[in-house]
């Protein structure tokens, strides 16, 4: 895709953000979009820290995977067997195979069939957040949509439970297990799990249009994330990712990882466990959309190329990832 025409986009939808492109680890394009921090007039750069929302299940799922290979949890491990009488509507049969998959059926406490205006206030106490136990309340209640093993309904409490299993199974928190098991190795040294509410001077602050007036996302979302989202990361650091996870330095067997488990036709997309699929080539995307931010990256393991968008606003990141697509 021209330059030019990568250009016009950003300035044609207002675009503030993030655009990279690199062929093998060689950058071909990378270029920084509007403000990092509008009350103070920050620019972004391409160095910026991005929020990446969803774009984070994929780290969750490596260092969910990483445990299955240390032998410490299980495809087949039930989530019952770890939560104990906690979460009682989650089945008996719901397995780490159905979580990762968003195949368990059980209820989301941010449910995406469900048409939400993205402003709206969904978590009720986000400073409390801060610890993966602390979402146990919130992901309490939602009765099962659906057998286990049934259909494909993405589900981001789903998330929330593997990094709570993860947790559970190994005695380590989750955050450290992300950092240990997928950061280090990835050699992701700028991606890391920011406060909203104390944010370093090198991230960039989400934004929402709200009562007229560009606002800050930190009332929307969770204090700190925790494994259904909102991770911080660079687009160089995304690149270095995708060469770490194919090279296998995460977990060995990426093509069980990669392989399709479910056909998402209302997507145009196919998923394997935490990761979006091409929906015909091998392709393999990350991508997000909450509050206040945008991501999307896509890798080709054949040409070794990686296209991806960030941006501090939602849906900011989509009509120039749209555009990057093949």
């Amino acid at each position: 895709m021209p330059r030019g025409d990568i250009d016009k986009i950003a300035e044609e939808t207002g675009f503030s953000g993030v655009v990279w492109i690199d062929r093998a680890g060689q950058v071909e394009f990378a270029k920084a979009y509007g403000l990092a921090n509008r009350a103070y007039r920050v620019p972004n750069t391409v160095d910026t820290r991005f929020g990446i929302a969803s774009g984070s299940k994929g780290f969750t799922a490596l260092a969910v995977l990483s445990l299955v290979r240390d032998g410490v949890l299980e495809l087949g491990t039930t989530a019952r067997s770890l939560l104990g009488e906690d979460l009682p509507l989650i089945a008996a049969d719901v397995t780490v195979e159905h979580l990762l998959t968003h195949t368990s059926g059980i209820g989301d406490y941010l449910d995406e069939e469900v048409d939400t205006d993205i402003t709206a206030y969904l978590i009720g106490a986000a400073h409390e957040l801060t610890t993966t136990e602390a979402f146990l309340p919130l992901l309490d209640g939602h009765p099962a949509k659906f057998r286990a093993g049934e259909r494909f309904c993405y589900c981001n409490g789903g998330f929330v439970v593997l990094a709570l299993l993860a947790e559970r199974a190994s005695g380590v928190g989750y955050h450290d297990l992300v950092r240990e098991r997928v950061l280090r190795p990835a050699g992701m040294t700028r991606t890391g799990f920011l406060r909203s509410d104390e944010l370093p001077g090198d991230a960039a602050v989400g934004y929402l249009p709200l009562d007229g007036v560009d606002r800050a996302n930190v009332f929307h979302l969770p204090v700190l994330a925790t494994g259904d989202g909102g991770i911080h990361t660079t687009a160089a650091d995304v690149s270095a990712f995708w060469r770490a996870f194919f090279a296998g330095d995460i977990v060995a067997d990426v093509a069980e990882v990669v392989r399709p488990r479910c056909d998402v036709p209302e997507e145009s997309l196919r998923y394997g466990l935490g990761f979006w699929l091409h929906e015909s080539t091998d392709a393999v995307i990350l991508a997000g959309y909450d509050a206040g931010a945008s991501f999307k990256s896509t890798h080709d393991p054949r040409t070794g190329t990686t296209s991806t968008v960030l941006s501090n606003t939602s849906p900011g990141a989509w009509p120039i990832a749209r555009a990057l697509t093949p």
